[in-house]
């Protein structure tokens, strides 16, 4: 092992590079190992690269969610590519959310709401000025409603939800005291 590089923490250390008679290295943010196999590592990388490619896109283009595609592509860089990976987790942008992911598989509540509305905006737009066939307009609103809903569901630590949530395990938890009528 070599010793972390300066501002990570002891724990973080790197191991050498995988020589495919021993397992692979552990990342340790996410625990995930790198992939022994050569062609399966190619495919990842492939992935990985293309996700981030989008990801980047997405930030200019509402339609492409860069948030779940920089994910992706974490996850993907993760098992092929570990420096890329790293430089991803210590970005001053992108590492927030990918670690809020790794670490608790949430979202920001505010990542959330403005990835529905951008995404929600520019399928209504699609939708209304460039598709003309009634049931390609129907599959694109059916899509765009999947993807909000599938968004939303991800947890969020803060915001509304995240208050409520905490507030009623603290409620349903706590012994209630017998003099004190039900709500």
């Amino acid at each position: 092992m070599t010793a972390p590089p300066p501002g990570r923490p002891a724990s973080s250390a790197t191991t050498p590079p995988h020589d495919g008679g021993r397992a692979a290295p552990s990342d340790p943010v996410s625990g995930i190992r790198e992939h022994g196999s050569p062609i399966v590592r190619a495919i990842v990388v492939v992935v990985g690269a293309t996700a981030f490619v989008l990801a980047v896109l997405g930030i200019f283009l509402p339609l492409l969610p860069a948030t779940p595609l920089f994910i992706l592509a974490a996850a993907c860089f993760a098992r092929t590519h570990r420096p890329f990976h790293v430089w991803m987790l210590d970005h001053h942008l992108l590492g927030p959310p990918l670690r809020e992911w790794y670490r608790h598989r949430s979202l920001a509540y505010r990542t959330k709401v403005s990835a529905i509305v951008t995404m929600l905006v520019s399928f209504g737009l699609s939708i209304l000025v460039v598709v003309r066939p009634w049931w390609l307009q129907l599959l694109l609103g059916v899509v765009a409603v999947g993807l909000a809903v599938w968004i939303y569901r991800i947890p969020s630590r803060d915001g509304p939800t995240a208050a409520t949530s905490i507030a009623h395990s603290r409620n349903a938890s706590a012994p209630r005291d017998p003099q004190t009528p039900a709500h």
